[in-house]
C-alpha cells in the first residue's frame, strides 16, 4: 500500500545535511488517502476555528526573546505550493523494524495511566514517564512550550521522548490517543536526532495508527514542515535554550482534530472519524516524558529523559514544559485545573510542576535513569 504510493513521483527531493531525503509530494497524493474513509475527502484547507485567546497570550510571548527553531533540511531548499514534505522511508528503517507490520507502530500500552498504582503492572510494559496530567473535564485540545533537547539512548530499541497527549476511553483495549512532540529514536530513524513527531491511535496501539505520515489518517496540509524530520537547534547545559510550541485543538466547526506547530504553522488534522471516544472530546490531557527501559544486563537503563537531569537543577539545565493549557467546550484556551504529576521511579526520572506570570503552569521533568539511587 504504502510502496504504491511511493510510486507516485515527488515533485521535488530535497537533501537534507542529516542525510534525509525529504520528497516534496502533491498534496492530493499524501498517504492519508489510502484511507478507505478518505476516498472522496475535500481536503480542508484551514480550520474553521483556532481557540480563542490563543493569539492574546502569543502578544506577550512574542515581547521575550525566544530563540527561532527550525527543522534541519531547510537549509538546503523548500517544497513548492500545493506540495507537502514527506521524509522519505528507505528500506534500512523497515528493516530495523521487529516487521514490516509493524514498522512506525508503538508497542502496547505507552500510555501512562496514573491511576493504576501497581508499580509492578507499571513497568510490565518497559516503558517509564514524568508526565503532568488533568482529568474529570471535557478537553477539546491541549497546548504546550516544550524545551528541546537531544537526550542520550543506550539501546537502539529504546527511545526517549517529550510530548503531550489527548486520550480517550478508557486505558483497555479501545483507547483512543493523538500525541505530538520531539522524539530520538533510532529505531525508528536511524540515528540520534530529535525530531517532530506525531502518533494517533483508536485502539489502544494495536491495529490503528502509526507515527507522522507512516500510515493514512493524518492530512498534512503544510509545505514547510516535516513530520519526522530532525529539529534545529536543541538546547545546551547551561547555554542557549530553545522551545516548540505544540497546539492541537478540536475545531467546533467541522469536528476534526488540528495540529500547529510553532505559531505559524498549522500542519493539518485528524479526520474525527479515525476515532471513537475523540470523535466527541478527550477525557485526559497528558504532557511530559516517556523512555523505554529495556533493563539492558538487568540493571535499569542509562537512556535520558528531558535534559538528561533532574527537575531541582532548574532552567538551563532541566528540561521544562511551560504555559501548559487545555481548550474547553467553548473553544477557550485556559491554564488547567488541577494538574497532578505522575512519575513511576523518581530516583530515576522525576517530575516537579508549579505556576508562576510568565511561565503559567509549568514543569520540570527527566533525569538520568541508571544512578546509585536507581540500579
Amino acid at each position: 500500500m504504502a510502496a504504491a504510493r511511493a510510486c507516485l513521483a515527488p515533485l521535488a527531493t530535497i537533501e537534507s545535511p542529516d542525510g534525509d531525503l525529504i520528497d516534496c509530494v502533491h498534496i492530493s497524493n499524501q498517504p492519508a488517502f489510502d484511507h478507505p474513509f478518505l476516498k472522496n475527502h475535500t481536503i480542508q484547507m484551514r480550520p474553521a476555528y483556532h481557540p480563542e485567546g490563543l493569539y492574546d497570550e502569543s502578544k506577550v510571548a512574542s515581547q521575550q526573546q525566544t530563540q527561532t527553531i527550525t527543522q534541519m533540511w531547510h537549509q538546503n531548499g523548500k517544497c513548492p505550493e500545493d506540495t507537502i514534505p514527506i521524509r522519505r522511508t528507505k528500506k534500512e528503517d523497515v528493516l530495523r523494524a521487529s516487521s514490516v507490520r509493524r514498522y512506525g507502530k508503538k508497542r502496547h500500552r505507552s500510555t501512562p495511566n496514573p491511576m493504576s498504582v501497581d508499580p509492578d503492572m507499571l513497568n510490565e510494559s518497559g516503558h517509564q514517564h514524568a508526565i503532568a496530567y488533568v482529568e474529570g473535564d471535557k478537553y477539546y485540545g491541549a497546548k504546550a512550550t516544550i524545551n528541546v533537547w537531544q537526550p542520550k539512548i543506550e539501546q537502539a530499541n529504546e527511545f526517549s521522548l517529550s510530548q503531550l497527549w489527548i486520550l480517550g476511553g478508557s486505558f483497555g483495549q479501545d483507547l483512543n490517543s493523538i500525541e505530538a512532540g520531539w522524539q530520538v529514536s533510532p529505531d525508528l530513524y536511524g540515528d540520534n536526532n530529535t525530531r517532530l513527531f506525531t502518533y494517533w491511535t483508536s485502539d489502544a496501539y494495536q491495529a490503528t495508527g502509526c507515527y507522522n505520515l507512516l500510515c493514512s489518517g493524518f492530512i498534512q496540509i503544510n509545505n514547510q514542515i516535516a513530520m519526522g524530520a530532525s529539529i534545529f537547534p536543541i538546547s545546551n547545559y547551561g547555554g542557549s535554550q530553545y522551545d516548540i510550541n505544540i497546539l492541537v485543538w478540536k475545531d467546533p466547526k467541522e469536528g476534526n482534530w488540528w495540529l500547529q506547530f510553532g505559531d505559524n504553522y498549522v500542519l493539518g488534522y485528524w479526520p474525527s472519524f479515525l476515532f471513537s471516544y475523540l470523535t466527541d472530546s478527550a477525557s485526559m490531557i497528558e504532557w511530559g516524558g516517556e523512555v523505554v527501559n529495556s533493563e539492558p544486563d538487568g540493571s535499569h537503563t542509562s537512556t535520558q529523559m528531558g535534559s538528561g537531569h533532574f527537575p531541582e537543577e532548574g532552567f538551563g539545565k532541566a528540561s521544562y514544559f511551560k504555559n501548559i493549557q487545555v481548550v474547553d467546550s467553548s473553544n477557550n484556551i485556559k491554564a488547567p485545573r488541577g494538574v497532578g504529576t505522575f512519575t513511576e521511579q523518581s530516583n530515576c526520572y522525576d517530575v516537579q510542576n508549579g505556576n508562576n506570570g510568565d511561565w503559567g503552569t509549568y514543569f520540570y521533568y527527566g533525569g538520568p535513569g541508571k544512578n546509585s539511587n536507581c540500579p
